[in-house]
């Protein structure tokens, strides 16, 4: 029967064979398919073996390692030691899943990762095609031989601000020059990278040379702008170009003593070099990236520091006009719309000890004042509630019958005090952990400090050689008040030649002032620039100096006399120690791939140096987001909530009071942007054009894809379509006239209130008295700028422990002898959350407090 069956089977088979029009093939020769079908199975897909290739990702070269048997790849291995640490970095660990489970090139990729990803799926494949063929990549030639068609050539690479311009001219053979023709790369930032790279770059004829450490997307627009011109040069083998690299070879050790040395030369370093040679040390520093500066650098800059000539003066209440530290006379500032009933509800704060109980069984909102206030105050800051109270009551004992009278609170002088900005710096702060159990806010001590110290920073400057806007006293994001104090630079001789020499921005005020001070102080003072500490040196219990390692790998080995200064500040660059001691956001929202507004340097170094030493931390759970970076890079878009309103891309309506502390402004958009471009959050900002941006804005009349986009009412609804948004353009225009008209009338907008406003959407005239004409109110022809942002990691309020004198604490509470910290290294001052321009005022006064405090141990 089973013969039978099989004869039957054999004879359909041919049958259906013969009946497709093709030839019936004979037993024997089944038989022999079969063999070769079995024989192509052992042979398998790939030779078993290693496999590497390498293609050019974000910040540098990422590599896949491959290791497969006949039919699989059983491991991966990827490597991008130049990739961001909190993008590219972040993602390596999932795409090395996602090989491993596609068991191809065919990947999702990571979003918000896309450079890192396509790297890594173009090397897959080129390692797959060698495991096929059983062919291993040639070995990499650090001075490959190439030939380009001679000639001038141009390329482009994405920078950090926008596009990066280059112009190459090769030989047949080699690299000649480079130019950088266009850029807007952050001064001292970004484009410090180009004058250590184009020698590199030319010196090694190819791009595979080490990028500059805090100069990340720099350096890869640099060099992709470069591998761009080459192969419009023809390059002969475009690989091996940007492979191409040089031998770094170690100088002789460094080693040497001097009074102080600071690690670290951001604000709070430059400011405590400053110090310290002004008190007759000699000073070394040491800083890891190219050029001194810093995060301070890429912040907004602006200060916080409320300038008494310049606002309400309860001697004198009708004053309009006050004397400055220069001796000029300024007109008085004017307050904002909402800055009275903030006021009021400081004045009826309750008095009682603060009670957390409460919050056991209500929900505690940050941000929300007014249901604060009614539930007491921490005791240590009793005594500033009592003062500020007695301030806020003359102050309103003098405007309120003026308000009676009809006189628009934006006619009244502005009440600010260093008492309210004490007090605002701890509600603030005041935060609870995610999980409730704990509550943090700002050490009395160290908050009053540097706060009130921060009154002499602008006079310490300005003899420098700094300067500064004297006449105004602006707001930024989540700063809660009217009091920053805005740079312009600095006009010095740095060379004694009696001519003075101008320098604009952050770099003028902080830094070359403060720095020129430092450097002619003495002859040995120095800055070792591209060097990264890495332990302190201990003897006898006490701190006496630094070891590091230079870029080229040259070994420091230094000892200080006085002290050290840890001033390296903060880790927000570092995700996962992000990650790690998280204790405020939620997992849904503080993810691997968020992204930062730091340099990538910013890893959190000197706290590892200090706890190596007993050093204690505190408050390391708690990390501030910045609610308004870019989508793209997560950098700082820079702006202030006071004069634009904030948009929930599918409602169309505003979801936040735009002027709140940044984390109430974070969660808000994490609970109501969308997604895009693998940030969360993604929100959309409106305000009117013609309004500046406080902070280095390099934006104009421009579109920047994915950042900025100037436009009328009547083009919104086009512009959302083209972004992909599913925002209605009539509700949010009907979202912009409800705002327009509580401004113009004194009101609070439709759905969400706001505490402070200051300026339109739309335009409209005032009237004699202040007033607004409505009259002349007119939106559609009103010229918007439209941004698109999101949050990312931005400040560290968590760090080393210190007292009033910066001394680093052990975890006893004792004081390290001989070691000291300054700025955003440290925690204990800004609680769960900081107000947008403190950062500046603490790293100043701080650097300077710690500088006095050596020179006061060693007398």
């Amino acid at each position: 029967m089973k013969k039978s069956v099989s004869i039957l089977l054999c004879l359909v088979m041919v049958l259906s064979l013969v009946g497709c029009g093709k030839k019936a093939e004979q037993p024997a020769d089944n038989n022999q398919q079969v063999e070769e079908s079995k024989g192509a199975e052992e042979k398998g897909l790939y030779v078993p073996g290693t496999y590497s290739a390498s293609e050019q990702g974000f910040g540098g070269a990422v590599t896949v390692t491959l290791t497969v048997d006949a039919n699989t790849i059983t491991d991966v291995v990827l490597e991008g030691n130049d990739e961001t640490p909190a993008v590219g970095g972040a993602a390596l660990e999932e795409l090395t899943e996602q090989l491993k489970k596609a068991q191809s090139a065919e990947i999702d990729g990571v979003s918000g990762a896309t450079i890192t990803s396509t790297a890594v799926k173009t090397a897959a494949a080129k390692a797959i095609e060698m495991a096929k063929k059983g062919e291993q990549a040639p070995a990499a030639d650090a001075s490959a031989e190439l030939t380009f068609t001679a000639g001038t050539y141009t390329g482009t690479g994405e920078g950090c601000n926008g596009p990066v311009e280059v112009s190459v001219t090769f030989s047949d053979k080699a690299i000649e020059s480079i130019e950088v023709t266009s850029s807007r790369e952050t001064a001292h930032v970004g484009d410090i990278a180009f004058d250590i790279l184009i020698p590199d770059i030319i010196a090694a004829n190819g791009t595979g040379v080490d990028s500059v450490s805090g100069a990340t997307f720099s350096s890869r627009a640099l060099k992709t702008a470069v591998n761009a011109a080459a192969e419009a040069a023809g390059v002969s083998d475009a690989s091996a170009f940007a492979a191409n690299k040089l031998d770094v070879v170690a100088e002789a050790p460094i080693e040497g003593s001097w009074d102080v040395i600071v690690v670290g030369a951001g604000g709070a370093g430059i400011s405590a070099a400053a110090q310290a040679a002004q008190d007759g040390n000699t000073v070394l520093v040491i800083e890891k990236n190219a050029e001194i500066g810093g995060n301070t650098l890429v912040s907004g800059g602006q200060y916080q520091s409320a300038m008494k000539y310049l606002v309400w003066d309860a001697a004198d209440p009708d004053a309009t006009t006050g004397v400055g530290y220069d001796g000029n006379t300024y007109n008085k500032v004017k307050s904002v719309l909402g800055c009275i009933g903030e006021l009021k509800t400081i004045l009826n704060w309750n008095e009682s000890e603060f009670d957390a109980d409460y919050y056991k069984d209500h929900e505690y909102v940050a941000g929300d004042m007014e249901e604060l206030s009614k539930h007491g105050v921490h005791a240590d800051y009793l005594p500033t509630l009592l003062e500020l109270k007695k301030e806020i009551k003359a102050y309103l004992d003098w405007a309120q019958p003026k308000l009676d009278a009809g006189v628009p609170e934006s006619e009244l002088t502005l009440f600010s005090s260093v008492n309210l900005h004490i007090f605002q710096t701890y509600y603030g702060g005041l935060r609870q952990s995610a999980d409730g159990s704990k509550w943090i806010y700002g050490n009395v001590d160290l908050v009053k400090q540097f706060i009130e110290d921060g009154q002499d920073i602008k006079p310490w400057l300005e003899a420098q050689g700094s300067t500064f806007v004297e006449d105004t006293q602006p707001t930024l994001i989540g700063a809660l008040w009217f009091r920053e104090n805005q740079f312009i630079g600095a006009d010095i001789d740095t060379d004694g030649d009696g001519v003075k020499e101008s320098y604009e921005g952050r770099w003028g005020s902080y830094f070359m002032a403060p720095y020129t001070t430092f450097i002619k102080a003495n002859d040995a003072n120095k800055v070792l620039l591209r060097t990264t500490a890495e332990e302190l040196v201990v003897e006898n219990g006490a701190v006496v100096g630094v070891k590091g390692t230079r870029y080229d790998g040259t070994p420091v080995n230094v000892k200080a006399n006085k002290g050290v200064i840890l001033a390296t500040g903060g880790y927000a660059a570092n995700i996962d120690k992000v990650l790690a001691t998280n204790e405020y956001w939620s997992s849904e929202y503080l993810l691997p791939t968020t992204k930062t507004t730091n340099r990538s340097s910013l890893q959190g170094d000197g706290i590892a140096m200090a706890e190596a030493v007993g050093g204690a931390t505190t408050g390391e759970g708690f990390t501030q987001l910045m609610p308004i970076s870019w989508i793209d890079d997560g950098n700082l878009a820079f702006g202030g909530g006071d004069y634009a309103i904030y948009i929930n891309p599918t409602t169309g309506k505003r979801f936040v009071d735009e002027t709140s502390e940044r984390d109430v402004l974070s969660l808000g958009e994490f609970r109501n942007g969308i997604e895009m471009n693998g940030a969360k959050g993604v929100f959309i900002e409106i305000a009117n054009y013609n309004h500046p941006i406080p902070g280095p804005y390099p934006y104009k009349d421009e579109d920047v894809t994915n950042r900025q986009y100037v436009r009328t009412i009547s083009q919104l609804a086009d512009l959302f379509a083209e972004l992909g948004l599913p925002t209605d353009a009539n509700t949010v225009i009907e979202t912009i006239k409800n705002y327009d008209n509580a401004i113009m009338t004194g009101t609070q907008p439709e759905g969400v209130t706001k505490k402070q406003f200051s300026d339109l959407i739309g335009t409209c005239e005032k009237n004699d008295d202040g007033s607004y004409n409505k009259d002349t109110y007119n939106l559609d022809d009103a010229k918007l700028r439209v941004r698109l942002m999101a949050p990312s990691t931005h400040h560290t309020m968590g760090g080393v422990s210190v007292d009033v004198n910066r001394h680093v604490l052990d975890t006893n509470g004792n004081v390290i002898k001989g070691l000291y910290a300054a700025g955003e290294v440290t925690g204990g001052i800004h609680g769960g959350n900081r107000l947008g321009g403190n950062a500046i005022t603490e790293i100043i006064v701080s650097g300077r407090t710690a500088a006095k405090a050596i020179t006061a141990d060693n007398k």
